[in-house]
């Protein structure tokens, strides 16, 4: 992309996404992840209506009389967004294509930190890490994570959600609220990952899709090929058990999805390219703020 063009790209994104994020988000946003993120303070004896969770053991023995751990809220948070930058993620038959969706989606949310004074970084993946870019703070550094959602070129097709969550847990060691921001579609199991991931930071599984991943259409014979593979194949989409078979594919897929979501403990969303993301991140922002 011309850097004229990239930057006009840049510029008009920062307007839909930072005003979108003022607007509607603000409140949503400090809602549902202000206080996830518990720092420990100090120890006290022990008073009626104390969490008996909160008990220091070690404390209480040495004194022979119950003291609690006493925590207090962290005034600011760590965002990690973890990007699929597969070449899946070019596909677009019904909408935008799934990574500008993806773009939008990540600065949306970058916009969001930066306004509750949090850091934010990324993880562009693929098969392997292509880029990580390490949390930080400022509108310099947004419009430059903006620029990479954007115009990033991996050097790899494939996709392995397991070895971004395993590289991620790896290198941050803090707290972070974390959004995994992919189509999902991934031949290897992420499912012990995510849940390790989901056991150290607040991860939560951002899904965009496009409608024709779901379902084939009947188009007669038609060359099909695999973005992230290359490998091509003549179809024939009137076949009802071919439409079917691919319809069960994509069923076993989104199960598995969602199973893996639910067993990490972890909050996830779909979003189709041709839907309105905004209302499907305030349902999620919201449903987290009441728990």
């Amino acid at each position: 992309m011309e850097a004229n063009e990239l930057l006009k790209k840049v510029r008009k994104i920062e307007i839909k996404t930072r005003g979108l994020s003022q607007n509607i988000f603000a409140g949503e946003y400090h809602t549902a992840f202000k206080g996830r993120g518990m720092t420990f303070a100090e120890v006290r004896e022990y008073q009626y209506g104390d969490d008996v969770r909160d008990i220091d053991w070690n404390v209480t023995a040495r004194h022979n009389h119950p003291y609690v751990k006493v925590y207090e809220e962290e005034r600011e948070l760590t965002v990690m967004l973890l990007v699929d930058a597969s070449h899946s993620g070019s596909f677009g038959a019904v909408g935008d294509e799934k990574r500008e969706i993806m773009a939008e989606i990540a600065a949306t949310i970058a916009f969001s930190a930066i306004q509750n004074n949090d850091k934010i970084g990324v993880i562009f993946f693929t098969d392997k890490i292509e880029k990580f870019i390490p949390p930080k703070k400022g509108r310099k550094h947004i419009l430059f994570i903006i620029s990479q959602l954007l115009d990033f070129k991996p050097e790899n097709n494939g996709t392995d959600i397991a070895f971004a969550l395993q590289y991620f847990t790896d290198a941050l060691k803090k707290r972070c609220t974390t959004f995994l921001i992919s189509d999902f579609i991934d031949n290897h199991s992420y499912e012990k990952a995510l849940t390790i991931a989901s056991s150290k930071h607040d991860v939560i599984g951002i899904q965009v899709y496009d409608k024709r991943d779901s379902n084939m259409p009947d188009v007669g014979l038609m060359k099909m090929q695999d973005l992230e593979s290359g490998f091509e194949k003549w179809v024939n989409t009137s076949s009802s058990k071919v439409r079917q078979a691919y319809g069960k594919w994509w069923y076993n897929r989104q199960q598995n999805m969602i199973d893996s979501m639910r067993h990490a403990g972890a909050d996830y969303v779909s979003v189709a390219t041709d839907e309105d993301y905004v209302k499907a991140l305030m349902a999620l922002f919201k449903n987290r703020g009441v728990r």
